[in-house]
């Protein structure tokens, strides 16, 4: 028992030995709350006896924390106890006035400041050891935080909000970020995990062929045409059309084409025969979805079409894929890229590219909530289609038009200015 007649030395140590406990009990604090809650998860699956022990502690963090805290505040002011009879014995009344200023500083290091911060840089290791200690306390002290618990939750009560089952559940621009910078170098595994959970945020309409790049078969064409034009074709899903693009009767494999090419008859009705219904999907249908649905209805090649009935465009699987893995085709049609780099730093870029893959290429942020195309967006701002070239500015980008025909913007001429810091900056 301490009292006045204790060795001065036996309470030094007893002063040393609860900085220790009131360290333990600061730093278990920090490390506990600063637990990745996902990571512990994953190792409680795999079986660690330190996460099984924090996950089932961390259940119920009002009786957690009571137990910490009622062990700190017994350390922390039996300390202060010993440290007024030092200070008596020691200075006498001013011994006892100085003990409390020497205790707080004493303590705010050693016994706060370094263990939490400690705790908080790597609370992995602190808090899966630190629980074997902390689960036999919580049963020893069982009695006393529950009766704290009673009275401090009855207190803050009518301040709590009810709290719902998935209040500890990630949004998915959460899960992206998590994602994207939480993950350790896992390269492209990383890039397409982000690009799979970005597809609930594009349509079918973002992605699509439009109508105008659309290599198509119309039937009222010569035979000999047509075998031409599929002859040509670097694509393997043609869709047939009759009077008029809108009126769509047909989508043709060329490898079921492949079986007639050596007979000698060969007529329109054959072609029509090995045709297969065009399938139709609306230009909102976001890209999760229509992954879905290809797979559902077992097909790969969709027309758009928008709230009027009318074919916007075109989606494949492929596109779709494409939007996750990157770019895999060996079409060489399509390696002809749409952006090309001038000598003087500009790039010309053809009016049909998609906004979106000029971001992803050049790393530009042009605004993708609105036109999708180059010519859609620069035509937005002109609000009138120019009859010559000209020159525009549109935020940090200089726009120079190339080639106008057929109503569109062919060709286009961008430089991206970079922003000069000025003096404020510096």
């Amino acid at each position: 028992m301490i009292s006045a007649e204790t060795p001065t030395l036996y309470l030094f140590l007893s002063i040393a030995l609860l900085i220790l406990l009131s360290a333990y009990f600061s730093g278990t604090e920090t490390a506990m709350m600063a637990l990745n809650r996902y990571r512990l998860r994953h190792m409680v699956k795999r079986g660690h006896r330190g996460a099984r022990k924090a996950s089932s502690m961390l259940r119920r963090q009002d009786r957690l924390l009571g137990v910490i805290l009622v062990g700190n505040n017994l350390a922390n002011f039996t300390a202060a106890t010993i440290a007024t009879i030092i200070g008596y014995n020691l200075l006498g009344d001013t011994g006892v006035l100085l003990a409390p200023w020497v205790l707080t500083v004493t303590f705010l290091i050693f016994a706060e400041v370094a263990p939490k911060t400690l705790a908080a840089e790597r609370p992995d290791a602190w808090a899966l050891k630190a629980v074997f200690v902390l689960a036999p306390l919580a049963k020893l002290l069982h009695p006393v935080v529950l009766l704290t618990n009673g009275f401090s939750n009855a207190l803050v009560k009518p301040f709590l909000t009810e709290r719902s089952d998935g209040d500890d559940q990630l949004t998915k621009e959460e899960l992206i970020t998590v994602v994207s910078e939480g993950a350790h170098a896992v390269g492209e595994r990383q890039t397409m995990m982000t690009r799979l959970l970005d597809l609930e945020t594009l349509t079918v309409n973002d992605i699509m062929v439009p109508r105008t790049e659309i290599v198509s078969i119309d039937i009222d064409d010569a035979i000999d045409d047509i075998l031409a034009s599929v002859a040509d074709s670097q694509h393997t899903l043609l869709p047939i059309y009759k009077d008029s693009f809108n009126n769509m009767i047909g989508v043709l494999h060329l490898r079921r084409l492949a079986r007639l090419l050596n007979t000698e008859k060969f007529s329109k009705a054959d072609l029509l025969q090995l045709a297969r219904d065009p399938y139709y999907v609306p230009e909102a249908t976001p890209l999760h979805t229509q992954l879905l649905n290809f797979q559902k209805e077992k097909q790969r090649f969709a027309l758009i079409v928008d709230e009027y009935g009318d074919i916007q465009g075109i989606v494949t699987l492929e596109d779709i894929l494409e939007e996750i893995v990157g770019e895999f085709t060996s079409d060489f049609a399509a390696d002809l890229a749409p952006i090309t780099p001038e000598a003087d730093g500009t790039f010309l870029i053809n009016g049909t590219a998609v906004l979106r893959d000029i971001n992803r290429i050049l790393h530009w942020n042009l605004p993708t909530n609105g036109p999708k195309t180059l010519n859609g967006f620069v035509l937005e701002h002109l609000e009138t289609i120019p009859e010559f070239n000209l020159c525009i500015q549109i935020n940090e980008y200089q726009i120079e038009t190339v080639q106008i025909q057929d109503k569109i913007i062919r060709s286009l001429r961008i430089r991206r200015i970079e922003e000069t810091p000025t003096a404020l900056d510096q």
